[in-house]
């Protein structure tokens, strides 16, 4: 069994191939007590694993069984070491309605971050993406603030969930690999949106839209636009928030563009 990259950090995608197993094989598996999403791949079997931002450094124990027609059932087992990260602190100025909510927006803010939780945990049983995840955006600015420890007009908030595209408004943006529109909607604070899902508990996020050129329920094929840039919700300015969800799980976007998946 191959792990991808050989050493983890928090808020990574990480990659899982389990050689020497049939594509015909029942795989099922867990890290950590939370399921793996296995898929048939090169020969073997294969998953996306994210751990989140937030989750506690230590060994992570993993647990996979094998069923394979005609051979008896086998059950693997080991650790993964899951290492510290050290993210940055962000000390932000936005306008002060945008963090001392009244009573009625708050409600609203929590009922739409909840939404979005119950949408993570729905687990599309087919994977639906293929080959390498691409940036959403061209342009040679590198993004900035995931995992930021965020100090918003001098009060701490949570820290951030994805990493943020300074570009003008209007500059177009694509969708990461092939899905389903799982959900457009306009949030408080990630202002217009778009969210897709890849199958398997894989979700890619693109917040803070200006236009938006899909639709819930469409099928979308990477590099498909989906809309563009804009400064909705509560930001500093024009960008493209890019998030990555594998199931509850936050995970830094770049990690899941380095994976070198072939197929």
């Amino acid at each position: 069994m191959i792990w991808h990259p050989p050493r983890v950090y928090q808020g990574q995608a990480v990659w899982l191939h389990l050689r020497g197993v049939r594509e015909d094989a029942t795989v099922e598996g867990a890290i950590g007590g939370r399921p793996l999403r296995l898929f048939p791949y090169a020969g073997g079997q294969a998953a996306v694993v994210g751990f989140d931002l937030e989750t506690k450094p230590g060994p992570q124990a993993w647990r996979i069984a094998v069923l394979e027609p005609g051979r008896d059932p086998r059950t693997l087992t080991g650790s993964l070491r899951l290492h510290r990260r050290e993210f940055p602190v962000q000390r932000l100025t936005v306008a002060p309605g945008m963090v001392d909510l009244d009573p009625e927006t708050e409600r609203r803010a929590v009922a739409e971050s909840e939404r979005l939780q119950t949408l993570f945990r729905m687990t599309t049983a087919e994977r639906l993406w293929r080959g390498r995840f691409v940036l959403p955006m061209a342009g040679k600015e590198p993004g900035t603030g995931f995992g930021a420890r965020r100090v918003i007009n001098g009060k701490p908030r949570s820290p951030h969930g994805g990493t943020d595209y300074p570009a003008p408004v209007g500059t177009p943006v694509v969708v990461a690999n092939a899905g389903r529109v799982a959900a457009v909607g306009e949030h408080f604070f990630p202002g217009r949106l778009v969210i897709v899902d890849h199958g398997l508990g894989l979700y890619t996020l693109y917040f803070h839209l200006d236009q938006v050129a899909v639709a819930a329920g469409d099928r979308v094929d990477r590099g498909q636009p989906l809309g563009t840039v804009g400064a909705t919700g509560r930001v500093t300015g024009p960008n493209l928030h890019f998030g990555v969800q594998v199931g509850p799980a936050r995970v830094d976007p770049a990690s899941l563009l380095s994976l070198d998946v072939r197929d």
